[in-house]
């Protein structure tokens, strides 16, 4: 008889250890699971609508200042200086930005950019006769400026 009861002893013990063994295994697997989920909804839950978010709204600030400058142009004095000063979002989704005219004749763009994000706009019908340079960033008041006789 003892020498049963002995061995239903070791093999409780080791089933115990098993049990422990499987139990750790188990929830490493899980909390590893756990931080790679957390990295993830990060990265798709928040930054990526954001960065969704960002782009149009660059869109949208860069067609509202080419609007601007067709209107200066339009309404523009043959001889004579006209400012329009104008306000734009100072962040978009948390974060600052700038505004820049980049190419030449009738290639000219609203670059919005900030980061990796970045809406280009074409100035629409101007490009091609008036030369357009500046740029600005998001903070304070912005200021168009037309001069008859230009900028040197």
């Amino acid at each position: 008889m003892k020498s049963r009861m002995s061995s239903t002893k070791a093999a409780g013990g080791e089933a115990g250890v098993t049990n422990l063994m499987e139990y750790i295994s188990v929830s490493s697997i899980l909390i590893i699971l756990l931080v790679v989920v957390m990295f993830m909804v990060n990265a798709v839950f928040m930054e990526g609508p954001a960065n969704t978010l960002r782009y149009h709204a660059f869109t949208d600030i860069g067609n509202g200042i080419s609007v601007r400058i067709v209107d200066i142009y339009v309404i523009a004095p043959d001889t004579g200086t006209i400012n329009s000063t104008f306000d734009i979002p100072d962040e978009v989704a948390g974060k600052a930005y700038y505004v820049e005219v980049e190419g030449q004749s009738d290639a000219q763009k609203i670059v919005v950019e900030s980061g990796d994000i970045r809406s280009r706009i074409d100035i629409s019908g101007i490009g091609a006769t008036k030369a357009v340079t500046g740029k600005t960033t998001s903070g304070g008041w912005n200021i168009i400026q037309y001069n008859s006789a230009g900028f040197g």
